[in-house]
């Protein structure tokens, strides 16, 4: 049963890599899109959900809360017994020295406020669409 708990735990760190790239490849895609004049860059419900994504990792690093698909991962990899780095799988090591980082918390919120700034301002000078089609 300890392997089911590793591969859910290595799900979820699958979902926080789609997450990370949905955020960091979004905002480049939407940059992107606004020089090249591509209007599904301004798509409203694909805005929205980006900005929301966003904040809300620029809000829960303000607070210092600790990210909750993060806290499922350690949790689940308690429960399958792995508490190092060795027993993770391949594909979950992989992934997690993409997406992790040992910085001090400090830089981490800064880059969160930058980046959320960032998207702020993309949304004013990139608008959405008014409505959608």
């Amino acid at each position: 049963m300890l392997w089911l708990w590793g591969l859910l735990a290595d799900l979820i760190v699958g979902i926080h890599f789609l997450y990370v790239m949905f955020t960091v490849c979004g905002e480049a895609l939407i940059l992107s899109g606004g020089i090249l004049k591509w209007q599904w860059v301004r798509n409203r419900i694909f805005r929205t959900l980006h900005l929301v994504s966003v904040l809300f990792v620029t809000l829960e690093s303000l607070l210092g809360i600790l990210c909750p698909l993060t806290q499922i991962e350690y949790n689940l990899r308690q429960r399958a017994g792995q508490h190092r780095e060795e027993s993770l799988s391949f594909v979950a090591r992989l992934i997690r020295k993409v997406i992790f980082y040992d910085f001090p918390d400090l830089f981490f919120t800064l880059l969160y406020v930058g980046f959320g700034i960032l998207v702020i301002l993309t949304i004013i000078f990139i608008p959405m669409n008014k409505k959608e089609d």
